[in-house]
């Protein structure tokens, strides 16, 4: 067994002590900094079953997303379309691990979205994050509204998608 727990518990692994651990988690609402941008990271490639499977089980018929024989009819683009609704919740998901994992009490909603550029099967999905501001919330103590900007990216560094998002975040406890 690899784990042995030593003398004032701790932990080995290996023969090496562990000094310190770190448990992943996001941002309370004090650590949120406005101007800071966030570049997640791994991006995410976009596979024919992601695309497929996401407008299927939100009953998105749009053939574009679909139908390749149908999709390759069409300009400007002659391809499928990866799901629009896709490419937003993917680059607000890129985002979680760094940001909200354990800290978010609640998305409060969106308040603008766009999609200057398509995104297609095979491309990978990059994402970053801007802090637009933050304030405490007056009716929640122990809590502050976060507004973000998220920006989803390709592989050529073109943007596809643009958020803004107001979150409620747990400030420190």
């Amino acid at each position: 067994m690899p784990w042995a727990t030593g003398a004032g518990n701790v932990s080995r692994l290996w023969g090496c002590a562990v000094v310190r651990e770190v448990e992943q988690r996001g941002l309370y609402f004090e650590e949120f900094e406005v101007g800071t941008r966030y570049r997640h990271r791994p991006g995410r490639t976009v596979t024919e079953a992601d695309n497929v499977l996401f407008t299927t089980l939100t009953m998105n018929t749009q053939s574009l997303h679909l139908d390749a024989a149908f999709a390759a009819t069409q300009e400007p683009f002659g391809q499928r379309l990866v799901n629009s609704m896709f490419t937003l919740a993917t680059i607000v998901g890129l985002s979680v691990a760094q940001l909200t994992e354990g800290t978010l009490v609640a998305n409060l909603g969106f308040s603008e979205i766009a999609f200057p550029q398509p995104l297609f099967i095979g491309d990978t999905l990059y994402a970053s994050t801007v802090v637009l501001s933050k304030r405490e919330s007056a009716s929640r103590p122990g809590e502050g509204i976060v507004s973000l900007e998220h920006v989803g990216r390709n592989q050529h560094d073109v943007v596809v998608a643009r958020a803004t998002r107001a979150t409620l975040v747990r400030r420190q406890p």
